[in-house]
């Protein structure tokens, strides 16, 4: 068989106007549109490597031209000169000496990266006729390692470590733990009951509909008013009961005092968390608010730009739910350190998924993660928002509250030839009509 070179990397600025309906408002995010940097590898065989980066709209472009920068490190290369040495590549992106400055490993240069890198699993699961679960799962321990950077982090996990936490996972119950999740799927958590801009009717009428599907977690979005806060989480409880969960998610919009002045107020719901209560910068601060709040558990993590913020985060104690981003990192590569790393710490991982492709992307890091690293689903739960996923050719399926296993090769992230035309940022018919 000939060997797979990349020819040609295209590039879309794709936008999708949902803040004309207020999804994804939070009180910071008020009027997002689900957006990306997405980028397509086309090969000399007809197969193509899929990968975006989630943006809320405005600054999209600048992610663009990042990862157009970027591309000029896979186009007419081979496949296996990428996934011979994934660490090689990884560090190839992040350690350019100069466009290095506008990191490093942060930011738009970073969320280009998590795209690129992506793709290239993308590709390279595709080209091994596997979903990427699968193709991770099935990773000699020693061969999955060789994606995993430890500069940073050899501290806090050394690759010695890591290869026994992924040895003891192998040896002990996968074959029984991969026939669990064929037969009920990974429990998941709704978020499209609670965005900040719903009316009550609205939050009433779709928590009912969301209880009638089978979900029994249920996130709010709060950092609006103190008492209204309060009242809309009394809204939801009276609709799904105290038996079911409820999570509450500030998205950063507090200081630490207030962060524990409020997190403590809405104590009384009984959040099973509180989700991003101050800058996910502040590794003491959330160290803090856990300490003087310890009824309620803190999680963070879709903001966090790097595997060195987490690991500071896990040193400190200072989160009891990390919630990684597929895209926000660099890609799969870095995601395999976090999940590592929260392992080796007993922090349970529960994916960031609100936003475009992001619930295609998650649910391939957490059956691994089951499969390969924590071999538990204990306080482990992805979220899910029911948003444009008609726009992929292989979007996520839910049953019952739970994420169904991909079978299609891939990551699960490739979106339809017809959205990607009509979304086109600023050209696409969904802008100029």
């Amino acid at each position: 068989m000939n060997e797979i070179v990349i020819t040609n990397v295209r590039v879309i600025d794709l936008r999708f106007p949902t803040s004309r309906e207020q999804i994804g408002s939070d009180a910071v995010n008020k009027d997002p549109d689900y957006s990306a940097a997405y980028c397509i590898l086309e090969t000399n065989n007809g197969l193509e490597g899929h990968g975006l980066t989630f943006t809320l709209g405005r600054g999209t472009d600048l992610v663009v031209q990042a990862l157009k920068y970027l591309t000029r490190y896979v186009v007419n290369r081979t496949l296996s000169s990428l996934t011979d040495d994934l660490r090689a590549f990884g560090r190839q992106l992040t350690d350019d000496s100069q466009f290095r400055w506008l990191g490093p490993e942060k930011g738009v240069i970073h969320l280009a990266t998590g795209a690129l890198i992506n793709a290239v699993w993308d590709l390279y699961a595709k080209a091994e006729s596997k979903p990427l679960w699968q193709l991770l799962a099935d990773m000699e321990p020693a061969q999955l390692l060789t994606a995993v950077d430890f500069r940073y982090i050899d501290d806090a996990l050394t690759p010695e470590e890591a290869l026994a936490i992924l040895n003891q996972a192998r040896s002990h119950g996968k074959p029984e733990r991969l026939t669990q999740l064929q037969q009920t799927g990974y429990p998941a958590y709704t978020t499209s009951v609670g965005w900040f801009g719903y009316s009550e009717d609205k939050i009433r009428r779709l928590c009912k509909e969301a209880l009638a599907e089978g979900w029994t977690h249920f996130k709010l979005k709060v950092g609006g008013d103190p008492d209204e806060d309060l009242r809309r989480g009394h809204i939801v409880r009276e609709e799904i009961g105290w038996t079911n969960k409820l999570m509450v998610d500030a998205n950063q919009k507090w200081g630490v005092l207030e962060a524990i002045q409020r997190t403590s107020h809405l104590a009384e719901l009984k959040p099973w968390w509180m989700e991003e209560p101050t800058s996910p910068d502040d590794i003491l601060g959330h160290a803090r608010i856990r300490r003087e709040v310890p009824q309620v558990r803190i999680a963070t993590g879709e903001h966090v730009q790097n595997r060195i913020i987490f690991k500071q985060l896990l040193q400190a104690q200072a989160i009891d739910v990390l919630q990684l981003d597929s895209c926000r990192v660099a890609g799969v590569n870095e995601n395999l350190a976090i999940i590592l790393m929260a392992a080796k710490f007993n922090i349970p991982v529960c994916p960031h998924a609100g936003g475009v492709g992001l619930c295609e992307y998650v649910q391939h890091l957490s059956v691994f993660d089951f499969l390969s690293v924590s071999a538990s689903l204990e306080n482990r739960v992805i979220e899910f928002v029911d948003h444009l996923h008609e726009h992929f050719l292989d979007p996520v399926i839910i049953r019952n509250g739970h994420y169904q296993l991909p079978t299609a090769p891939g990551y699960s992230i490739q979106i339809r030839e017809e959205s990607l035309t009509r979304f086109a940022y600023p050209d696409g018919a969904a802008w100029t009509e």
